[in-house]
């Protein structure tokens, strides 16, 4: 039966006075209980008073939640909140998991203020017991239906690194560490990027040790042991996904190599079959970029002859053979293109990579293959020169405003990609070939030291159009999601860029595709 306002106000009485006697009066609390069954007036008394007496009546605690559930249920807007408010209070002992799942499961909600409420809830519990709110956070997770799997994870994504030093203790991100394994076994791609986002926040993986921990996670994410199927657009999105969480984690002491080896092994060869998982996206030029990015990290490799002879054979592909002449006169309609965002991209890798393997030009190929390498550099770089002086006359004078227009932006990106091909063509032209020269790779901002540098010393005739240029524009340089590849036809300047975004993280499809699907999850309420 159902309490009355004034029944709940004289039981509330009855507990308010009894002080240090409550556990005599476990009918007047039963009658606050009955609250929840009334109207709008008693359900909102009950949400506030459930909770005032809850400590006091550990034989009641099941009823006690249960009834408060049941105004977190409400269809009255205010009565939910009411009672969202109030749940931490029921975060004691043994309770404190349970409350933590019940919110986590509120999550769901559609209204924003309620929403805020469980967020903050949350959070005040978390900060009682960490560990006890992760543990019903990540049973939700692993069990509770998608949309609160998908706020929870986005929950901790966003609210970890806002909680103390004193709450977020070792053993609390060791647990976090173990849960988030445990997620990842079965997740889809955009759940893959929160999660990896969560664990490369937590103080324990600032280490080299802990980078390498992560690494070792994308890896077994990334199926590198795997041969890549290079139609099956879940597999190469799966690939690119994972290559671009491990990018960031990698440095001189926590190697790109498998990653390298992977590109080199099952990627290049098959670099023209490979199914773009997004539509606009140039999947050619985004592998390229990728390896280029990875390359200064790569550890000794296994296969390095193998693997700098394959990067080596696509490098060539990229790089024609000057047209051949008829008459004296060279056949106009023959001239190739000279693809010049690929060949930054490949000669940069390359460049790297035969810092381990100096002598490779010398003694790993054959003299007549080397002459055609060098007839082919030699093409690409008058080709260059060509290109560089046309872009520094349209670039000439301009400042401010005027080189923010789309088409000055392209110009500052192709110059920059130019000039580094130009510098890395000269050290491959040395004898004995030099890996001494270093580029920012052109979809990447300018180093402050790099910058600085270049302000210090006299700037060759070579370096001014791009050091200048870019030194005076660093924000307006492409991000790193925005994939630009300049491409014109010899001979002549063209300004049609292909202008795509491939964004970091982003991921199309539902869970179920590339990153193993899901099966489907018991519904309805589980607390």
């Amino acid at each position: 039966m159902a309490a009355t306002v004034e029944e709940l106000y004289r039981n509330y009485g009855i507990l308010a006075d009894a002080k240090e006697d409550l556990s005599k009066h476990k009918d007047a609390y039963q009658v606050i209980l009955d609250g929840v069954k009334g109207g709008p007036k008693e359900k909102r008394l009950a949400a506030q008073f459930i909770p005032k007496f809850f400590s006091s009546f550990p034989e009641l605690a099941d009823a006690a939640i249960n009834a408060q559930l049941d105004l977190c249920e409400d269809e009255d807007v205010s009565i939910r909140r009411q009672a969202i408010k109030e749940l931490p209070r029921f975060a004691a002992g043994e309770n404190l998991p349970r409350v933590a799942d019940i919110l986590t499961q509120l999550l769901q909600t559609d209204d924003s203020a309620e929403f805020s409420q469980v967020s903050t809830a949350l959070i005040s519990i978390f900060k009682i017991d960490a560990k006890g709110t992760l543990g019903g956070l990540f049973s939700q997770i692993l069990q509770g239906e998608d949309i609160v799997r998908e706020r929870a994870i986005k929950f901790l994504s966003t609210k970890l690194k806002t909680m103390p030093d004193d709450t977020m203790t070792k053993e609390v991100e060791d647990y976090i560490f173990t849960e988030t394994k445990k997620v990842l076994e079965d997740v889809t791609g955009e759940e893959f990027v929160l999660l990896v986002r969560i664990l490369s926040g937590l103080k324990s993986m600032q280490t080299v040790s802990g980078r390498q921990q992560l690494v070792e996670l994308v890896v077994e994410q990334a199926f590198l042991e795997q041969v890549l199927n290079p139609t099956d657009a879940d597999s190469v999105d799966r690939l690119l996904q994972c290559t671009r969480q491990a990018l960031p984690l990698f440095s001189k002491n926590v190697h790109s190599t498998r990653f390298v080896t992977y590109f080199c092994e099952f990627v290049l060869p098959n670099l023209s079959l490979l199914t773009s998982p997004v539509a606009e996206l140039d999947i050619q030029l985004e592998v390229l970029k990728l390896l280029a990015e990875m390359s200064p990290y790569c550890g000794d490799m296994d296969k390095l002859e193998v693997n700098l002879n394959m990067l080596f054979e696509k490098l060539l592909e990229f790089m024609p053979l000057p047209p051949e002449e008829e008459n004296g006169e060279n056949a106009a309609n023959e001239e190739p293109k000279l693809q010049f965002s690929y060949v930054e991209c490949l000669l940069f890798s390359f460049h790297q990579l035969g810092k381990k393997l100096p002598d490779f030009l010398i003694d790993k190929i054959s003299t007549e293959k080397l002459k055609d390498f060098k007839i082919r550099l030699q093409y690409f770089a008058r080709g260059l020169q060509v290109y560089i002086r046309q872009l520094r006359v349209a670039l000439q004078g301009k400042t401010g405003d005027t080189l923010k227009t789309d088409e000055n932006k392209i110009k500052v990106v192709a110059l920059k990609i130019t000039n580094n091909i130009n510098v890395l063509i000269k050290d491959l032209f040395h004898n004995p070939p030099s890996y001494k020269s270093t580029v920012t790779l052109s979809w990447k901002p300018v180093q402050k030291t790099e910058a600085a540098s270049i302000g210090q010393k006299r700037q060759s005739g070579e370096d001014i159009g791009a050091t200048a240029t870019t030194k005076k524009l660093p924000t307006n340089l492409p991000r790193r999601n925005a994939r630009q590849i300049y491409n014109p036809p010899s001979g002549k300047y063209s300004a049609s860029i292909g202008n795509f975004s491939y964004e970091q993280g982003g991921f199309r499809g539902g869970r179920g595709r590339g990153f193993g699907g899901r099966g489907n999850r018991s519904r309805g309420r589980i607390y």
